[in-house]
């Protein structure tokens, strides 16, 4: 099983606060013993290859997960920071594979590519990638998007510090696509009952979610909490609506068509949660209830076959440890 959390976007934060802002929660991510930390990009955020250099120099083992955005940069200049990344510091980096974003974003950067076809390029940008990080000799590729000659990446990337790769999996053509690159598809989860298309889907590089955790001992503590952080907001609500309108996303309208709610079986609020979501504060579902209703829940996903978790931006060091909480008992259901 693999923990990522999230770092926070740069978006309304000075740089004079974003900066330890990065550090504090890669040192927390760090000394709890997570995998790494996914770190955003698009139009409106510093460049996550900065960011994830302060990662890196703030933190002993923790991998930057870098969201890649093929509009943005050639295949050969990611792979050359990849490489340069771990000649420097001995650090492996992790690819976070995106063929979306806001449409708007990409349409005033001159791509107007429809949604399906930006996954098959990105098949295509990161086949590029992958075999000059691994050295394959000079890579040609005459391709339908790319075209390289003969090229060769130096500094060599020693087989421990090659990067794993994910891909948004949430639509048909994002898991068609993490399926032709042996990746980990990553979706945002929906309600238990929902996921089951997940057992028979035949991904070799197998499933992750992107989800937030609030637990506590009791219900009504971590339901508590949760309000106290995500507070209703009438502009948030008014800001998500217009973002979805400009998204073509798949998850997107999905999570915003979802409007799963109210009690469970047992009379409990239900622990899916998209109230952050749905007032723009996140991009992802929560989960929120006690330790063992958490861990009932996460124990669900990991039966479907869930290894990889990427969980929200942390608010504080306190809060991965209540999330480790969770992620031991969620494990023991499983075992047991």
């Amino acid at each position: 099983m693999r923990i990522y959390t999230t770092c926070p976007p740069s978006k309304g934060i000075s740089g004079t606060d974003y900066l330890p802002m990065v550090r504090d929660i890669a040192r927390w991510s760090d000394r709890a013993g997570c995998e790494g930390i996914l770190v955003y990009t698009d139009n409106g955020l510093v460049d996550p290859w900065l960011v994830s250099q302060v990662i890196i120099q703030a933190t002993r083992r923790l991998c930057p997960l870098v969201a890649v955005q093929p509009v943005y940069m050639h295949p050969y200049a990611v792979a050359k920071m990849v490489a340069s990344l771990a000649h420097l510091h001995g650090r492996a980096v992790h690819l976070n594979m995106l063929a979306g974003g806001f449409r708007n974003d990409l349409i005033a950067l001159g791509d107007d590519t429809e949604h399906d076809e930006r996954y098959r390029r990105t098949v295509e940008y990161t086949r590029i990638v992958m075999a000059l990080l691994r050295d394959e000799g000079p890579v040609t590729v005459d391709g339908q998007y790319y075209t390289v000659k003969g090229l060769r990446l130096r500094p060599k990337v020693p087989a421990e510090l090659l990067p794993d790769v994910l891909v948004s999996g949430s639509s048909p053509a994002g898991r068609e696509a993490a399926r032709a690159l042996d990746a980990t598809a990553v979706k945002y989860p929906q309600p238990p009952g929902q996921e089951i298309e997940w057992m028979t889907d035949g991904l070799t590089g197998g499933f992750g979610i992107r989800v937030g955790i609030v637990a506590r001992d009791t219900t009504d503590e971590a339901w508590r909490v949760a309000h106290e952080r995500f507070p209703t907001d009438r502009s948030g609500q008014i800001t998500h609506r217009l973002a979805m309108a400009v998204s073509d996303s798949h998850w997107h309208g999905q999570l915003s068509g979802d409007e799963h709610a109210g009690p469970d079986l047992d009379g409990e609020p239900d622990p899916y949660w998209l109230g952050p979501f749905q007032n723009y504060r996140t991009f992802c579902p929560y989960l929120v209830g006690s330790y063992d209703r958490v861990a009932r829940m996460l124990s669900h996903y990991m039966d479907l076959g869930t290894s990889t978790f990427i969980l929200d931006v942390p608010p504080s060091e306190e809060e991965l440890a209540h999330c480790a909480v969770v992620f031991a008992k969620a494990q023991e259901m499983v075992t047991t």
